[in-house]
């Protein structure tokens, strides 16, 4: 709640410090002695723009700043919080500067923050009645959170609102999905040529440096052919070959070798020389006979090395390439039918959530419709004891399509203060008075589930007195065992009924006009309330009435 407010050279504000209490509130005092002022500085805390011209004669700057007590309100401290602007645990200091000329500025628990962050903080803490401006009960939302806290539907609308954003995130899924496997499909049949080529080849890693030896080889048959008969020939087939002539020098050695052991180790090397040379002659000579010129062969291998050159140029450079391009294909391949498997489920999913989310909204409506027919009820039979004996409410609810998150209906208050006029919005009423009075049947209602804790009531006295004021009085007392309330008034009825009473009158400092405030207490308001009866407020007689209506508080 607003536990203090200050003003400083606003309009005819000079310096103004009030200290605030729960409860009832009444300001009063004499036409023009600024008590609207108060009320429109305190508006500049709800994002209210800043003029220039507000700023009091002489002065620099306009300053408005209130303390707000928030230890009951978690979810305020938790913004703040999010914000970086927590200040003392339970307080909260908004303030607002309008300068003369130059820039505005606004703070929150003493940093430097927007105008619109201060307005969204205070539109959390305070509701002025009077003026369509920050009336929380105008705006469309405020409406439907009202009507589903009256209904208790706030779990089930939370639901939905769940439901739909889970809902939006598969159905975001699925077109994501969808437009990969587009993608891939697209590349599909290339994919699968490209994978029958490349599997279709059959390649072997190795493949290449043996076809090239095998088709070197029989390129040059007849020359390898010639030359291994030739050296077969001189190491052992042919007269005087070097292993003929190697026995008769081995066996010369052995001979020594009798005669002198120290010789046996060469003799040992001489003769294994001479098994080498005569193995390697009988092997030259079976590859001379074994080797064949095979035309037929040679081109297969350059039909073949021609395939992988070729395949080589498409995916390679390397033939590790053109295999590794091969297990890209089939992964990317098999992907598509992983996608189309996945797309399936998320279909699935897509199918219940809607179905789960429809379901809900149908719910919702349902409790949304019994609601609006009790609001409706309950709003229309306090209207008469306020003044408005022709008025009509209606809680309006247009469906929309498709359903969103806030469900599968437009919430509208609506009201009629006119015989023969259809309930229109209720942001379209144009008597002040009329529109106060239409709020505080809706807060004497919602007083219990309303999460703003002060409400300003301007203009709810106009054209009203007599019951009709003491009624309304009651209403607003009411409405004061939930919120704090303030009621700018002139009539006595309502100012008996306050739990306190502020004084506004405007006299003149340093040759200037000036409002000030003050709380009346004992016999001052006693004389304050037998003013605001209309008579002589020093005759007894009106004192008398005055203290009847105060102690009827």
């Amino acid at each position: 709640m607003l536990i203090e407010l200050r003003v400083r050279d606003y309009a005819v504000i000079d310096d103004l410090s009030l200290d605030l209490k729960p409860g009832l509130n009444v300001l009063s005092g004499e036409t023009g002695a600024g008590k609207s002022i108060i009320v429109g500085a305190l508006s500049l805390l709800l994002g209210e723009r800043a003029s220039s011209q507000a700023v009091r004669k002489g002065a620099d700057k306009a300053v408005v700043e209130a303390a707000f007590d928030v230890s009951e309100s978690p979810e305020l401290e938790g913004r703040l919080a999010e914000l970086g602007l927590s200040g003392d645990e339970g307080i909260l200091l908004l303030r607002r500067e309008v300068a003369a000329e130059g820039r505005n500025r606004a703070w929150v628990n003493g940093s430097p923050a927007t105008a619109s962050t201060v307005g969204e903080l205070g539109a959390r803490l305070i509701d002025i009645h009077g003026q369509h401006e920050h009336q929380s009960l105008l705006q469309p939302q405020a409406q439907r959170g009202i009507l589903d806290v009256f209904g208790g539907a706030t779990e089930l609308a939370d639901k939905v609102r769940t439901l739909h954003g889970r809902l939006e995130d598969r159905k975001a899924d699925l077109e994501e999905q969808e437009r990969r496997i587009q993608e891939i499909e697209g590349q599909a049949e290339f994919l699968r040529f490209q994978l029958t080529e490349i599997e279709g080849a059959r390649i072997k890693e190795d493949e290449e440096a043996r076809l090239e030896e095998e088709a070197r080889r029989l390129a040059h048959a007849e020359e390898l052919a010639r030359g291994a008969q030739a050296l077969y020939e001189g190491l052992y087939g042919g007269d005087d070959s070097v292993s003929d002539r190697t026995v008769a020098l081995k066996d010369l050695l052995h001979q020594l070798a009798r005669l002198d052991p120290s010789l046996s180790g060469p003799a040992g090397t001489l003769e294994e020389a001479y098994h080498l040379l005569a193995d390697a002659g009988r092997k030259l000579g079976s590859y001379a006979n074994d080797l064949e010129f095979d035309p037929g062969r040679l081109e297969e291998i350059n039909v073949r090395q021609d395939l992988l050159f070729g395949l080589k140029r498409k995916y390679g450079p390397e033939l590790c390439d053109v295999l590794a391009t091969g297990r890209k294909v089939r992964e990317e391949l098999a992907a598509l039918d992983g996608a189309s498997f996945d797309l399936q489920e998320i279909k699935k999913e897509v199918e219940a959530l809607e179905k789960a989310f429809l379901i809900a909204v149908d719910e919702l409506s349902a409790v949304r419709g019994e609601a609006a027919k009790r609001l409706k009820e309950e709003t229309q039979g306090i209207l008469p004891e306020l003044g408005l004996e022709r008025g009509r409410f209606e809680v309006a609810l247009a469906p929309t399509e498709p359903p969103g998150p806030l469900g599968g209906e437009r919430v509208e208050f609506r009201v009629s203060l006119n015989p023969g006029f259809d309930p229109g919005p209720l942001s379209r009423i144009a008597s002040g008075g009329e529109l106060s009075r239409v709020m505080l049947a809706l807060k004497s209602i919602l007083a219990r589930v309303d999460q703003v804790p002060s409400l300003v009531f301007d203009e709810i006295d106009a054209g009203i007195g007599g019951e009709v004021a003491l009624r309304v009085a009651d209403r607003l007392k009411e409405v004061a065992l939930h919120h704090q309330v303030f009621v700018i008034t002139h009539l006595p009825q309502l100012a008996s009924r306050a739990h306190q009473q502020l004084f506004v009158e405007k006299g003149e400092r340093a040759g200037m006009a000036s409002t000030t405030v003050r709380e009346l207490t004992g016999e001052e308001r006693v004389l304050e309330v037998a003013r605001m009866l209309g008579g002589d407020a020093g005759s007894a007689k009106s004192q008398a009435h005055a203290r009847e209506l105060l102690g009827q508080g």
